[in-house]
């Protein structure tokens, strides 16, 4: 039996350690708030009060956090899981962090003998609930065939990409800005629609069937035209430091992102207004602008 952790038990958290179970696995999660440890209890799994009682319980571990003072702070703290877990074992970082950070993690496990996949995930909430994420994984051949079943259990789609630490990141990083300027393409295209008297069903249907159709849109649009701008699952916080992260991969490696800054900045001034609403909220600023309101 494969005893697999989970350290970060939000929405994306939750849904791995649900899947985790559900496929056979013992799964072990820790979280500082109190009421995911119940909802993890709940699902059939151990909690833990510290990352490092995590590490004594796992084979593997999956980081889900925010951010990569977090995951550096997981792995290499007081308590982190440096201290518990044995040689062999597997630190899954599926977190969206900076590369360099996913790289520094790599290094401090260095001579350890414990293995780290740097694997950021796609697919929200529904992914993560459903078992169906798309995971780009880079590490050693080997150490990535070791932990498919793992990985199989939270993923549908697992992409291999990379030996070194920080090319998982590096993929996600270019995805991301894909994703936002895709994001803020469809809001105004929408809002443009709706000011120029274009029902919102017909958008909808129109841009469906067309070339750029894709689940994202349908999603999204949905979304933006019942109206649902919060608890959805995809919060504009978690877009608006990914898109930091592509910026700030951009800059590095010295190439002009002019769609991606327009997005960065238009996700910017759409967390000022709405900072609990999730991604399709902004529309709701573009609106205002024009004057209008984006319904079915």
């Amino acid at each position: 039996m494969i005893n697999v952790g989970v350290i970060g038990l939000g929405d994306m958290g939750i849904g791995l350690a649900n899947n985790i179970i559900k496929s056979g696995f013992t799964c072990t999660g820790f979280d500082l708030r109190a009421e995911r440890l119940d909802m993890l209890e709940a699902l059939g799994g151990q909690s833990a009060h510290r990352p490092r009682e995590v590490g004594e319980h796992s084979d593997a571990v999956f980081i889900m956090v925010m951010n990569g003072q977090q995951v550096l702070d997981v792995i290499m703290g007081k308590d982190g899981l440096l201290k518990s877990l044995k040689p062999g074992a597997t630190i899954i970082l599926s977190a969206t962090i900076e590369p360099k950070d996913a790289r520094a993690a790599a290094q401090a496990l260095e001579g350890t003998g414990i293995n780290i996949i740097d694997t950021p995930v796609s697919g929200g909430k529904s992914g993560a609930d459903n078992g169906t994420l798309t995971l780009m994984a880079a590490a050693p051949k080997a150490v990535f065939e070791d932990n498919l079943t793992v990985l199989k259990a939270v993923g549908e789609k697992i992409f291999h990409v990379g030996e070194e630490a920080g090319m998982g990141q590096t993929v996600k990083a270019s995805l991301q800005a894909f994703i936002g300027a895709s994001f803020t393409a469809i809001f105004e295209s929408l809002v443009l629609g709706s000011k120029s008297g274009v029902s919102g069903q017909v958008l909808y249907d129109v841009f469906s069937a067309s070339g750029d159709g894709s689940p994202l849109f349908r999603n999204c649009a949905k979304l933006i035209m019942d109206r649902k701008f919060e608890n959805t699952g995809s919060h504009i916080g978690t877009m608006y430091k990914d898109l930091g992260i592509s910026m700030n991969l951009a800059r590095e490696n010295g190439v002009s992102m002019f769609t991606a800054a327009a997005a960065y900045e238009l996700f910017q001034a759409g967390i000022s207004m709405f900072p609990e609403g999730d991604n399709w909220s902004i529309v709701k600023l573009l609106e205002q602008i024009a004057d209008t309101e984006v319904t079915w």
